[in-house]
């Protein structure tokens, strides 16, 4: 196992905290007179229901569920209201505003930068190469000195894999944290990090039930790593992150992952299809491959393309403005009606 002294990385005042303590980390059964609570349910709104009450501050229940899906402990797990909770937070964990800084791998994923710039933490950028490969070596040198590593693997708005070697050899060599936003990782036919949680303590692992399980409207953003740094983070973040009903159907959905999987196939199929229909059109110089639900191509005057695109109903996102993405429009893959409409729309503007 990778030596790791987490404590010195950790913020002192963080280390010195004492988390706001809820009422139900006291008790969660009885007359409940503890919380400010409205006593009266609201079975007028939906029949059984008890939103009157805090949900679970510890997401228990859900984290369990979570670690039999995922093969980890629940002490390895922390739940955010969104992957973006867990960036802002690892932030303020260690990140010293004006005096810190964390490295971003750009082209990526675009709430690592907005997330610094609130909290007036420095940003260092060592790009990825011109194929979107990670350069491991480059990384290593624009970090020193800072506290945190951000790499995105499918990257977004790539869609590429970043390489394990890569990932690991960037890993082992820097003492800050590390981490590897998974996002898409559903989407891959390549495995995740989190088989590498037990000899890395300085390694998170970001996932999400966004995008492979459709539930991007409930907010619910996952981080692995060490118990060590799990329990940092949940005693910084607010007290009831997670509301009931993300709660609730979040484990209703964690039930149901064979249909889960079902989609994940079907979205996977309907891309194959999807970015051999565009690389045909004219006028598209490359469809880059990739291991998520969306993928980046490359069309002459895209920004002009983007916005005949969206007059005509049909919204993709602009990437051009990205490093190394010069007229890249960067397309989710949608149901094979709507992928048709959009071949369909590219052909007229373009043909």
């Amino acid at each position: 196992m990778k030596r790791f002294d987490l404590d010195s990385l950790i913020r002192p005042n963080i280390r010195a905290l004492k988390p706001y303590r809820s009422a139900r980390d006291d008790f969660k059964e009885g007359v409940l007179l503890d919380a400010n609570e409205n006593p009266y349910d609201t079975s007028w709104l939906l029949e059984g229901s008890e939103w009157n009450r805090y949900p679970d501050p510890h997401t228990i229940e859900l984290r369990k569920a979570i670690a039999t899906y995922r093969g980890v402990s629940p002490d390895q797990i922390f739940t955010g209201n969104g992957s973006d909770e867990a960036i802002d937070l690892i932030l303020r964990m260690v990140c010293t505003p004006c005096k810190d800084s964390i490295v971003i791998t750009p082209p990526t994923y675009g709430m690592y930068k907005v997330s610094a710039g609130i909290q007036d933490v420095q940003l260092v950028e060592a790009p990825l190469n011109p194929d979107f490969s990670l350069n491991p070596d480059l990384v290593l040198e624009a970090a020193e000195g800072s506290k945190v590593i951000f790499l995105c693997s499918p990257n977004n708005p790539t869609g590429n894999l970043l390489e394990q070697a890569s990932i690991l050899k960037v890993v082992e060599n820097f003492n800050g944290l590390v981490v590897v936003d998974e996002a898409y990782i559903d989407f891959s036919k390549h495995g995740t990090m989190l088989g590498y949680l037990e000899s890395y303590p300085n390694l998170i692992v970001m996932q999400t039930l966004s995008k492979a399980f459709g539930l991007a409207g409930l907010r619910l953003g996952l981080a692995f790593s060490s118990p060590e740094i799990i329990n940092y983070l949940m005693r910084i973040k607010p007290p009831y992150n997670i509301n009931k009903l993300t709660q609730e159907y979040a484990l209703k959905a964690l039930e149901g992952v064979s249909e889960v999987e079902k989609r994940v196939n079907d979205i996977i199929r309907e891309r194959n299809q999807l970015m051999l229909e565009i690389g045909k059109i004219r006028g598209v110089s490359k469809v880059h491959p990739t291991d998520a639900n969306f993928f980046l191509a490359i069309i002459e005057n895209a920004q002009d393309i983007y916005k005949k695109l969206a007059q005509k109903g049909v919204i993709v996102r602009y990437r051009g403005d990205q490093l190394h993405c010069d007229n890249g429009l960067r397309i989710s893959v949608g149901t094979p009606k709507e992928n048709s409409l959009l071949v369909e729309a590219l052909k007229e503007i373009l043909e």
